[in-house]
């Protein structure tokens, strides 16, 4: 029996830091969706009690420093699963990227193996167990559009944003989640983005004002280590994407293009000084 999971990216639509916790954590407030970007999960049981990654692409770890790894692991001792599984993950989303593949990736270990061992376990439960391997793993589990709250696992579900393409850019550097945060002075932040604002555009189903309450606080730190980030923004915007981000802490940046007759512009514009672009839709 083999059980099949799709992994999904996620663009972060607003990102805003409140403040750092006692904890170590930032206190966040963050919008996301999903775009149909995504790895894609085959899962086997094994009979022997051991966990097995393989995949096609050889610059990701395949042992306990894999997210799908972890999540495995996981889910086997929680639930005292004495069988093994297999897993090949098919990858297809930029690592490093700001994309939360390798939190998609475990999320979707989570529901897979949920399936092939018939453990029964909620999507809350689900959740609760993403939570232990990293921030994005609780909305990766349900997917759709939701704000994020707390560390980013405490999740409100929202209305999805109005049908558009996205394009993605992710130049040839990757960014550490933790530099990011570490660099960050939440108490020095001048301009903060609108959660509520940016929930109001979703509820109007207003493409113009989604693109217009677009908003990262971690966008000022990235640029400052990687200002080819900037290049990148000021680029996608000159060729004609409608709004213009940078997904988590980079470097991806994503632009939202409401006609698909100005989509091959943009995409091949991009193209010609950055090697992974990928022209998408949103999952809606």
């Amino acid at each position: 029996m083999k059980i099949y999971e799709k992994a999904p990216a996620k663009i972060n639509l607003m990102l805003d830091v409140l403040h750092k916790r006692p904890d170590g954590y930032h206190e966040v407030e963050m919008i996301m969706t999903m775009v149909d970007l995504a790895d894609r999960l085959e899962m086997s049981a094994l009979p022997r009690d051991t966990i097995i990654i393989s995949s096609q692409a050889g610059y990701i770890p395949l042992d306990e420093k894999n997210l799908a790894f972890q999540a495995a692991k996981l889910i086997k001792e929680r639930y005292d699963v004495r069988s093994g599984v297999y897993i090949h993950l098919d990858k297809k989303i930029p690592v490093a990227a700001g994309l939360a593949g390798g939190s998609s990736d475990a999320a979707a270990t989570l529901r897979g193996l949920n399936r092939l061992w018939r453990l029964g376990i909620s999507d809350a439960e689900l959740m609760e167990l993403g939570a232990e391997l990293g921030s994005d793993v609780p909305f990766c589990v349900t997917g759709g559009t939701a704000l994020a709250t707390g560390r980013g696992e405490k999740l409100t579900p929202l209305k999805c944003p109005p049908q558009c393409w996205v394009i993605l850019a992710k130049l040839p550097i990757n960014v550490s989640t933790s530099e990011i945060y570490g660099r960050l002075r939440s108490e020095e932040i001048q301009v903060h983005p609108s959660a509520v604002k940016m929930q109001q555009a979703l509820e109007n189903g207003s493409f113009a004002e989604v693109c217009g309450e677009l908003g990262n606080v971690l966008e000022d730190v990235t640029l400052q280590i990687h200002p080819e980030v900037a290049h990148l923004k000021e680029t996608m915007i000159r060729l004609g994407a409608d709004g213009v981000l940078m997904s988590g802490s980079g470097p991806t940046v994503f632009g939202l293009v409401s006609k698909e007759s100005k989509v091959p512009r943009i995409y091949n514009g991009l193209r010609g000084f950055c090697k992974e672009v990928y022209a998408v839709r949103l999952l809606t």
